[in-house]
């Protein structure tokens, strides 16, 4: 299936009992040996409970317990459909929308939307990169007085880098600053020594040359490519980033900033991949 329609998950997700029932298989599978009296049987749904009951001991299971949806008093339906939205749509879903869509409270929305992309950055991995990287940093929020980048030039941003795998997954860390020291550890953590790295001519990235072919863009000479050579692959995702931030959401504080990023590496990380893949990786993954 090449993509998913609202009438598509509306099939497959008619009711609460249609979703508890996927978590219940999806986790625990058709039969399941009972973890008190070590029986194998199928559990019965209890009709008081979102729960399952052994039949010969009475053990209950819990299919929401240890998900996103634990302790919710939200329909589960309206979980998997805010997931729905949030592998369907190309720029994120803003509370708001799932306040009207949901028919739920604005704090109830914004709780939801932050749940699920922390679901999101954990089914997403963070996998080491290799092969040709490249890497950049990009400042987020806060305003800009004056320009370059030396201290004081960016009032109240929030410092990001960024390191994707040629026509591969992107990786991003929030940092406290763009020092060399700052920078080259989170660097040698994820990327393969021996990789081709390029970056533009940050200082701090002066040193990757020990472990890495290292290629420097001198951006302030206009040079944006020199051969196979270049940084247009994560500047173009910094470009989606803040689509994303200033289309859909507004404002994003630096509190809950890398939450967006985990939903945002989720989607691009999958990005050659229908709808329906998206979503159906997340609905395997409890």
């Amino acid at each position: 299936m090449k993509s998913l329609t609202i009438k598509d998950f509306f099939a497959a997700f008619p009711t609460d009992d249609a979703c508890l029932e996927h978590l219940m298989r999806t986790r625990f599978g058709e039969t399941i040996p009972c973890p008190r009296c070590e029986k194998t049987g199928r559990f019965a749904r209890l009709a008081s409970l979102p729960a399952y009951s052994c039949p010969w001991c009475g053990h209950h299971i819990h299919p929401m317990q240890g998900t996103p949806f634990e302790r919710t008093h939200t329909a589960l339906q309206k979980w998997f459909y805010a997931m729905y939205m949030f592998t369907t749509t190309r720029n994120g879903v803003a509370a708001k929308e799932l306040q009207r869509s949901l028919g739920v409270t604005y704090k109830t929305a914004w709780r939801m939307g932050h749940e699920i992309r922390k679901f999101m950055a954990k089914v997403d991995g963070d996998t080491g990169l290799g092969g040709h990287v490249e890497i950049d940093e990009t400042y987020i929020g806060g305003h800009q007085k004056g320009s370059g980048r030396g201290t004081g030039t960016r009032q109240g941003k929030t410092v990001v880098v960024g390191m994707v795998e040629r026509d591969g997954d992107v990786l991003t860390e929030i940092m406290p600053d763009v020092k060399r020291e700052t920078l080259e550890p989170i660097i040698y953590d994820n990327v393969a020594t021996g990789s081709i790295v390029n970056t533009d001519k940050l200082r701090a990235y002066s040193d990757l040359h020990y472990g890495y072919r290292h290629v420097a863009l001198d951006h302030g000479a206009e040079e944006y490519v020199r051969g196979e050579h270049h940084t247009n692959t994560i500047e173009g995702f910094w470009s989606m980033v803040k689509r994303t931030i200033r289309g859909t959401h507004i404002h994003v504080s630096a509190k809950h900033l890398a939450k967006y990023f985990g939903e945002i590496e989720y989607r691009f990380n999958m990005r050659r991949a229908p709808s329906w893949t998206l979503f159906q990786r997340l609905l395997m993954a409890f």
